[in-house]
């Protein structure tokens, strides 16, 4: 070679522009992901009647290839008596999926959750209109 790298070569940038396919069929994705909102909705905070999906808790859903899930969620108030407890239902609720292979949930506070980030079913079962 003439002092090159593969990544000087046109064949590697040709592949690195090419956009990256999943593994994953996208009626197999859009099926996941319904099949997970369901899940989600299983899981209620314990202190208000309303599920924690609709509550505008799950922040960022993430499924890789291997159907490894990753939930970013967090709480309506950081002190929260559940706190440590409601990831681990989030993570059995994620695991009823068909074909989910593992399940973790992330608790995060930034941005911190308010009310304008309920739904509008969340808000009218907790009479907020």
């Amino acid at each position: 070679m003439d002092g090159k790298t593969i990544s000087d070569s046109e064949a590697f940038a040709a592949s690195w522009d090419e956009p990256k396919k999943s593994a994953l069929s996208q009626a197999e994705l859009d099926r996941l992901t319904d099949d997970l909102i369901a899940a989600l909705k299983t899981v209620f905070d314990p202190e208000i009647p309303v599920d924690i999906y609709e509550l505008g808790l799950i922040y960022k859903v993430d499924v890789n290839d291997e159907r490894d899930v990753v939930v970013e969620m967090t709480l309506t108030a950081p002190g929260c008596p559940v706190a440590g407890e409601m990831p681990g239902w989030v993570e059995a609720a994620v695991m009823t999926v068909e074909g989910v292979k593992s399940a973790h949930a992330n608790l995060v506070f930034d941005p911190p959750w308010d009310p304008s980030k309920m739904s509008d079913e969340a808000k009218l079962a907790l009479n907020m209109f």
